[in-house]
């Protein structure tokens, strides 16, 4: 299958989403009492082409800056109130900001707009990020489906109907080895810290101390990826758990990092791929403080002022996003190897890829094309029944809902067909087996 018919392919399913969302239009809000503006930064020419990069010379400011005023101004959360905030900076600082309800708690769709309005996430990313977060963490039977972007809640008013399910959703908090992974650029692994949606400073240090030097800093691909690297390689030093899932691995630690740079860095005149320099990035962090002496403050993220997000017109998309995935596991190679750890650090084991898929794909082919995508949604989509018999007392709505999904975006790229995942190849790993405080056992993906 060529480029072209890939493009096409993609192009017709942006379209299917333009349509299922209608109010979601290609202007960036710009009412309400905007901050003072200031001068656009980082005046120099980029010398740098890095690899894999989205290329644009669009630049409005007008429409790029991000409203952080007036109705849109920074409310931290309120956490005896029931406010909730979870792992993903992204998401806590809508919520502060009021593009997501300040509880933190959110419909499909809302998540699906205020992504698509603040960072210029495409409607099929967004999408389908939501409605796999719906589905492993939220409720997907309320009158309007939604989930936590932190941990459970009992309120019914947020939860809607308890119909169907066998429990109380865990939010992305709680979903760890299902969409939340080991090795995260600022979370600490679940089972070496206890927790897996706090920030560690140690971690923060690591990734801000890459640009500590640089004249001009900027947090791009390229410094993720070593940061990518070194974090991986430190959940293998550090964590006899570690796990290292088909899609929790390859995929969702993945754009853990690579998002930090595609949806955070701000844009400019002269830079409109945008650059993320040091205050940016602390910001994001709910970082203050002066290196070496940093002070995290659990769930206070924030858009700085004078924050430009993406061009319109050049939002983040699934294509984009494994693009990147792909460049970078070309690159590091080391990112592909699909295990864990075996009950000690530094025992790090690889399934073999042919075994795990029956012979569809192998360590070779698996780098060809668009396969590894193939593989990776082929993962969460055949291990996904057995983590909501655990969730639902009834799959068959939970699981069409993500399956169909998943289909949608796996057709343009010609896949071969992958019937099963052989996951009694996991049982090896007691990252994958091991259960922690309602945390299920053996449900990894």
């Amino acid at each position: 299958m060529n480029v072209t018919t890939l493009i096409i392919g993609f192009v017709a399913l942006f379209a299917f989403y333009v349509h299922a969302f209608p109010s979601i239009t290609l202007k960036a809000a710009a009412n309400g009492a905007r901050c003072e503006k200031k001068r656009c930064p980082f005046s120099e020419s980029r010398t740098k082409e890095r690899r894999g990069a989205i290329n644009t010379t669009v630049f409005d400011a007008e429409t790029q800056l991000v409203d952080v005023c007036g109705q849109h101004a920074y409310v931290p959360p309120n956490f005896a109130a029931g406010d909730l905030r979870g792992p993903c900076p992204g998401l806590n600082a809508l919520a502060n900001h009021g593009y997501m309800p300040h509880n933190g708690w959110g419909t499909l769709t809302q998540y699906v707009e205020a992504t698509n309005k603040v960072y210029g996430m495409s409607l099929d990313l967004g999408t389908t990020l939501s409605i796999i977060g719906t589905v492993l963490d939220g409720n997907p039977f309320s009158l309007n489906p939604g989930w936590s972007m932190g941990g459970p809640t009992n309120n019914t008013n947020l939860l809607g109907s308890l119909t169907g399910l066998l429990g109380t959703p865990q939010g992305i908090s709680g979903s760890h080895n299902k969409y939340e992974a080991d090795s995260s650029p600022t979370r600490g692994d679940l089972y070496q810290y206890g927790n897996d949606q706090l920030l560690q400073v140690s971690q923060f240090q690591a990734l801000y101390d890459l640009q500590a030097d640089a004249d001009q800093p900027n947090y791009d691909l390229d410094v993720l990826l070593q940061h990518r690297k070194n974090r991986f390689r430190q959940s293998v030093s550090e964590n006899p758990y570690f796990f290292y899932g088909p899609f929790t691995g390859i995929q969702a630690s993945q754009a853990a990092t690579i998002f930090i740079y595609r949806l955070f860095s701000s844009a400019s005149a002269e830079h409109p791929e945008g650059i993320l320099d040091r205050e940016v990035l602390k910001s994001f962090f709910a970082i203050t403080g002066q290196s070496g002496r940093f002070h995290y403050n659990p769930g206070w993220e924030r858009i700085p002022e004078n924050w430009y997000r993406r061009a319109l017109g050049n939002e983040y998309s699934v294509l984009d996003f494994q693009n990147d995935v792909i460049d970078w596991a070309s690159r590091s190679p080391e990112l592909l190897g699909v295990g864990g750890n075996t009950g000690t650090v530094n025992s790090f084991t690889e399934v073999d890829i042919s075994d795990l898929t029956g012979g569809v794909y192998n360590a070779k082919t698996l780098t060809e094309g668009y396969n590894l995508s193939c593989f990776t949604f082929q993962a969460l989509e055949q291990g996904s029944a057995d983590v909501l018999k655990g969730l639902f007392s009834d799959i068959t709505a939970p699981l069409s809902m993500l399956t169909s999904q998943l289909e949608k975006l796996l057709a343009p790229l010609g896949c071969p067909q992958l019937k099963s995942i052989d996951t009694n190849q996991f049982h090896q790993f007691p990252g994958y087996n091991k259960s922690y405080d309602g945390y299920g056992a053996g449900v990894g993906l």
